[in-house]
């Protein structure tokens, strides 16, 4: 039977902590436990009031890995849901409101991805999202000349971006926006990959056409539709190591000449938290939301 253990009140049971889930490091699902339990300050905000999609690893990123969208059997009844609209019709989702549930969720091995809009307001997107996918041999490096150049254009429009890294090979841009729906802000989004490729055609895709892929920065724009989800920042990722798609600063994206530069692991997430807070916290300031051209 696996132990409980007391958080805030509840009771959430947590198993097999010693168990080896990123072999090449050793770390440990014990360890993946308490990364969660420590950088839940920073985290909880940005899943708070979205439903939650479970990227599941149980047996570490070379075992099994799998989507869980649905209410997994034997969540806990004091964890919160709530139901979602689908093309297919609604369902019902995790929404990750508190330590606890965030504790619960951790244990059964996941990375966490959210939709960009809130489970209240499901019809009006609340930010736009750029996933910055570079093709081999091409780099984060060659991200983050992407989103330097996304980031001014997006400030012309009223919009301030923020940067956090995949977690994986690439780059993500945030930015907070009010008003327009998911369709609107995919759309909107589009013209501004479309404009880049525009800008940097030797640089930068806005298809995701694999022939064309190598040596190119993908633009995934289309994450911003209203059933796409993206990792959420401080997430762990199912990478061989325990990568976390981490907060970033400007003077990071401009500074970064190799990709180790921008390579956060589990252990680098507390100091950094501690140094600079959440970087991402304007995001979840309705005053930093500006509105869609």
């Amino acid at each position: 039977m696996a132990p409980i253990t007391e958080v805030e009140g509840r009771r959430v049971p947590l198993s097999n902590l010693e168990k080896v889930l990123y072999p090449a490091t050793g770390f440990t699902k014990g360890e993946v436990l308490h990364y969660y339990a420590t950088v839940a300050e920073v985290l909880l905000p940005h899943l708070r009031d979205r439903a939650v999609s479970f990227l599941r690893y149980p047996d570490g990123p070379d075992g099994q890995v799998f989507f869980t969208k649905n209410v997994p059997p034997g969540t806990p009844e004091w964890v919160t849901t709530a139901e979602v609209p689908r093309v297919e019709g609604p369902s019902r989702m995790v929404v990750v409101q508190d330590l606890p549930s965030l504790m619960w969720a951790a244990n059964l091995v996941t990375e966490f991805h959210t939709h960009q809009w809130l489970v209240d307001t499901p019809q009006e997107a609340d930010r736009i999202v750029f996933d910055l996918d570079p093709g081999t041999p091409a780099t984060i490096v060659h991200c983050c000349e992407v989103a330097l150049w996304l980031r001014e254009r997006l400030a012309e429009d009223g919009i301030e971006a923020y940067a956090k890294t995949s977690g994986s090979k690439g780059l993500h841009l945030l930015g907070a926006v009010r008003g327009a729906s998911s369709e609107r802000t995919s759309e909107y989004a589009k013209g501004l990959a479309v404009e880049a490729e525009q800008a940097m055609p030797r640089l930068v895709l806005h298809r995701m056409t694999r022939s064309l892929r190598p040596g190119k920065v993908f633009v995934d724009w289309s994450q911003n539709a209203a059933r796409k989800t993206t990792a959420t920042p401080y997430t762990l990722r199912a990478r061989p190591e325990p990568l976390v798609s981490a907060p970033v600063t400007w003077a990071e994206v401009e500074e970064c000449r190799s990709p180790g530069q921008l390579a956060f692991h589990a252990q680098d997430l507390p100091p950094r938290v501690q140094d600079y807070g959440d970087l991402l916290a304007p995001l979840l300031d309705p005053e930093h939301a500006g509105p869609l051209p």
